[in-house]
């Protein structure tokens, strides 16, 4: 999945979208915030995803000029 993340940030960065980037930046957080609470089944793959595409949207936002 991170090689998609990577091609949609960079489809952002491209069209300078940090509205976008910073919106599925926020789902991403949300998502890991949700999956550190699951119980009864190992997240840890799951998180470590979660937080390689975190790094990936951040490095794009680090990328755009500021507003």
């Amino acid at each position: 999945m991170s090689r998609s993340v990577e091609l949609i940030v960079e489809g952002y960065v491209r069209l300078n979208d940090r509205d976008a980037l910073h919106d599925i930046l926020t789902h991403r957080q949300d998502l890991l915030r949700q999956l550190v609470s699951v119980t009864g089944v190992d997240p840890r793959q799951a998180i470590a995803q979660v937080n390689e595409e975190i790094t990936i949207i951040e490095a794009g936002l680090a990328t755009l000029a500021p507003k």
